[in-house]
């Protein structure tokens, strides 16, 4: 964050998704890339990514839920803050968003972090479901999505921690 930061001009917030917030949450100790959004986009910031990969040694990828899935309605509102430096403001990209945009890719390792959202907190079964509804009509506009795999995959996320807290 402080070397991104000192390349920046002016106001722009970041947002880290994936495996960054899973590492800074600390649900895993490690991943193999960054993945970040940039509001507004910066070239300046964009042009010094290269550099900062090779001296870091880490991946970086601009990449968030959006370029997955309908974006949720007030994700940035929910995005919680992390710090500032310098021009820039950081923050985890909303967990709702993250959390559906993992559960409509279905990896392994994506529906781990999913449950690991619900066991920290970050985000709950009803508030889940009613994102996901209000996001569904929207669904045609990603055409390699089968709306109802992922509903039936939102379900099952849900129902699966249902049983985990009746337990």
């Amino acid at each position: 964050m402080k070397a991104l930061a000192e390349r920046a001009a002016r106001q722009v917030s970041v947002y880290f998704t994936g495996g960054a917030t899973a590492v800074l949450v600390g649900w895993r100790a490690s991943t193999i890339d960054v993945d970040i959004l940039l509001v507004p986009d910066d070239d300046p910031l964009l042009r010094a990514l290269p550099e900062l990969k090779e001296y870091l040694e880490i991946n970086v990828e601009l990449a968030s839920p959006a370029h997955f899935i309908p974006e949720l309605p007030a994700w940035r509102e929910r995005s919680l803050f992390i710090a500032d430096e310098g021009q820039l403001s950081f923050f985890h990209y909303d967990f709702y968003a993250q959390a559906l945009a993992k559960i409509e890719r279905r990896h392994a390792l994506d529906v781990a972090d999913v449950e690991a959202m619900f066991r920290h907190g970050l985000i709950e079964r009803t508030q889940l479901v009613k994102l996901f509804e209000a996001i569904s009509p929207q669904l045609y506009r990603y055409p390699a999505i089968d709306p109802r795999a992922f509903r039936q995959a939102v379900e099952k996320a849900v129902l699966h921690r249902a049983d985990k807290v009746i337990k």
